[in-house]
């Protein structure tokens, strides 16, 4: 679950949205809930009915351009798809140099160098691989700082993306791929799975809506029980599988299937691409 946003982020600051899509709702959403005013929130956006959605939900100020919503905020959180981040760096490069901001950005596959370097090289960057499980409040986030970034501005972008889950530190740039292959495209391999079981449990006769009620609840309760029981997954799974049982003949069949080395390729899959989008938007 998300904590409430701690202190850090009251008071002085003003944190400006550059691009007010789902993400950057989930965390406006959180830091208001927690507790931010939201007169220190800017939203800038080129969409009139996202900006309209998020002053009537919000009540935070919006902006059709970047430059009027970074005005005089020293937190930017860069909520933009990678393929549009270095165009909007780029133009506003000039804001960064009488007082350099904290840069936080959710752009997947984009380096802080790159950032930086797209900035005019004066921003302090945080990079931040949050998920889809955000907009619930029951997100994962993996924060990279660069060297400019101080004690205080690690403490901002952790109260930040804190707001919509957990959050974990990673202190080599080079396992952000890494992170987004796991956490950040990882909800879609449950989605998968769930697919893949619903499916599997109409084959065998149910009915459309109780299969999907028994895999969802299988899912949450077996995602609890990895959270809450301190517990390896393999633990875990070694307690459910009785002998010569149902279970272990579902599992055999995995074991057969190769499901690790499927998963292990999958993740590898979405790592490089991570590392392809870099130098695509470079």
């Amino acid at each position: 679950m998300a904590s409430t946003p701690d202190s850090t982020l009251s008071g002085d600051h003003t944190i400006a949205f550059i691009g007010g899509g789902n993400m950057a709702r989930s965390l406006i959403g959180g830091l208001v809930a927690g507790g931010v005013a939201a007169g220190s929130i800017r939203v800038a956006d080129p969409g009139e009915a996202t900006r309209a959605g998020l002053e009537a939900d919000f009540g935070v100020a919006t902006f059709a351009e970047a430059s009027a919503a970074v005005a005089d905020a020293d937190v930017w959180v860069m909520a933009v798809k990678p393929q549009v981040l270095r165009g909007v760096c780029e133009g506003l490069g000039d804001a960064t140099r009488d007082r350099p901001p904290l840069v936080v950005s959710v752009a997947a596959g984009i380096t802080s160098a790159q950032i930086e370097r797209w900035l005019g090289g004066q921003a302090a960057v945080v990079r931040a691989m949050p998920n889809t499980p955000s907009l619930l409040g029951a997100g994962m986030t993996g924060l990279f700082a660069t060297a400019r970034v101080d004690a205080a501005g690690r403490a901002l972008a952790e109260a930040l993306l804190a707001a919509t889950g957990r959050t974990a530190w990673i202190d080599d740039e080079a396992l952000m791929d890494a992170v987004t292959a796991v956490s950040g495209s990882g909800p879609a391999y449950v989605f998968l799975f769930a697919e893949a079981m619903e499916a599997a449990a109409i084959a065998q006769g149910l009915p459309a809506d109780t299969a999907r009620l028994l895999v969802q609840q299988t899912l949450l309760g077996a995602s609890r029980m990895l959270a809450e029981s301190g517990e390896a997954p393999a633990e875990l799974r070694r307690r459910v599988t009785s002998p010569n049982g149902t279970t272990q003949a579902a599992l055999e069949a995995f074991e057969a299937g190769d499901l690790r080395s499927l998963v292990a390729s999958a993740v590898d899959a979405a790592r490089r691409r991570g590392q392809e989008l870099s130098a695509a938007n470079d």
